[in-house]
C-alpha cells in the first residue's frame, strides 16, 4: 500500500451540470489522461467547461485543472464520467494543465507548434495530484497524453486539403520522463 500523499490544496468548483454526468465505480478507473487547455487562462477554461454541448445537458471538461501557479481545481467528482477523451472516458481521470497550446488557431496548418513551457509549479502540483490519485484509486496503473489516444486528423482551417492533428496535447514540451519517474505509472501508447 502506498504511503499517504502530502497535502495538496484542491479548490472544489463543480460544473453546473456535474450531477448529469454518468456515474461509475471508482474501481474501474485505471487511467489518467493529461491534457492542456489550449486556452489563455483558467477563466476561459472554466467558461469552455461550462458550455453545454450534448442533449444530456453536459459538455466537455476534465476532472482537474492546474493553473500556471500550481493551483488545483476540481470541476468533476471522480465518481462521474467527464467528457475529455473519446473512447476512454469511462475508465479515465482527465487532468487539464492551463497552457495556450495552439490557441486560438487550433487547426491552422501554419500554427501547429505548441511552444509554451509548463511551469515548475504546474508540474509539481501535477505530480502531487497523481500521487494522491494513486492513493485514492487503487486500480490506477496507466497514464497517457490526449495526443496518444486521439490520433485523428481534421481538415486545416486555412486549407481544407491539408490534414492536421485534432489533438496535440499535452504536446512536445510536456516533461514525460520527469512525471513518469516521479509517479511510476505506465504510459499507455495504443
Amino acid at each position: 500500500m502506498l504511503p499517504d500523499p502530502p497535502p495538496l490544496p484542491v479548490t472544489v468548483d463543480l460544473l453546473p451540470y456535474e450531477a448529469r454526468l454518468e456515474e461509475r465505480p471508482l474501481a474501474q478507473v485505471d487511467l489518467v489522461v493529461i491534457h492542456c487547455t489550449e486556452l489563455p487562462d483558467m477563466a476561459m477554461a472554466r467558461e469552455f467547461g461550462e458550455r453545454v454541448l450534448y442533449a444530456s445537458g453536459t459538455g466537455n471538461s476534465g476532472h482537474y485543472y492546474i493553473d500556471r501557479d500550481g493551483a488545483v481545481f476540481q470541476f468533476v467528482p471522480l465518481q462521474r464520467i467527464a467528457h475529455h477523451v473519446r473512447g476512454y472516458n469511462a475508465r479515465a481521470v482527465g487532468i487539464e494543465l492551463v497552457n495556450t497550446g495552439r490557441y486560438p488557431r487550433w487547426h491552422d496548418s501554419r500554427h501547429q507548434g505548441m511552444d509554451e513551457a509548463y511551469t515548475d509549479a504546474q508540474i509539481a502540483s501535477l505530480i502531487a495530484l497523481l500521487r494522491r490519485l494513486q492513493h485514492e484509486l487503487p486500480s490506477l496503473r496507466q497514464i497517457a497524453g490526449h495526443e496518444d489516444l486521439d490520433t485523428d486528423t481534421a481538415p486545416a482551417s486555412d486549407d481544407p486539403d491539408v490534414q492536421v492533428p485534432r489533438k496535440r496535447d499535452p504536446g512536445p514540451l510536456f516533461p514525460w520522463r520527469l512525471v513518469l519517474e516521479a509517479v511510476g505509472l505506465q504510459r499507455l501508447l495504443p
